[in-house]
């Protein structure tokens, strides 16, 4: 169907584009398809990593029932290189007082 789309087609396509968005939106919402583009690939290797580490036989047969407790707070994040919504996991619970 794509291929079947002459040029005259895909000029007033364009234009009908920038008329509904304007010139200067475009340039946005491309830079966030990229971004996304980047994370979800990120993202697919991470988990074909993992697929690789779990498929691969390891000679421990019993697992530890209590894992290592670490000294220091893990951090979640949203995004790969987005640390403005980065928090650790253990928060202090904040205190009320009267």
């Amino acid at each position: 169907m794509i291929g079947n789309l002459k040029p005259l087609e895909i000029i007033l396509i364009i234009a009908v584009i920038l008329l509904l968005f304007g010139a200067k939106k475009l340039p946005d919402m491309a830079r966030s398809l990229g971004k996304s583009a980047r994370i979800l690939k990120s993202e697919a290797k991470a988990m074909k990593k993992d697929d690789a580490a779990a498929a691969t036989p390891t000679t421990e047969t019993v697992a530890d029932p209590a894992p290592p407790q670490s000294t220091t707070a893990r951090t979640i994040q949203a995004a790969p290189g987005d640390v403005t919504s980065s928090r650790p996991v253990n928060e202090p619970k904040p205190t009320t007082q009267a």
